[in-house]
């Protein structure tokens, strides 16, 4: 499992085994998240136990590192 970073108690990370699209996951605090890359953004398409606060700071953390998201995702399946 992949761990992309981690930010605010939250870690960002893919599993080994991914599939397409492109895709992040997030897990802390008793919740989780994830996020799929449309061609333009990352926008959430699963999330469970994540408070409204908690999910402003995924959501900027992800939008400003989504080219290091890409680029990791590039990197670890795209060998």
């Amino acid at each position: 499992m992949p761990e992309i970073f981690r930010f605010f108690g939250f870690s960002f990370f893919f599993y080994s085994r991914e599939h397409e699209p492109l895709h992040v996951h997030v897990e802390g605090k008793e919740g989780m998240a994830k996020f799929e890359w449309n061609g333009t953004e990352f926008i959430l398409v699963e999330k469970q136990g994540i408070k409204a606060g908690d999910y402003k700071r995924i959501k900027t953390v992800i939008d400003d590192n989504a080219d290091i998201i890409i680029k990791r995702w590039n990197e670890y399946f795209n060998k």
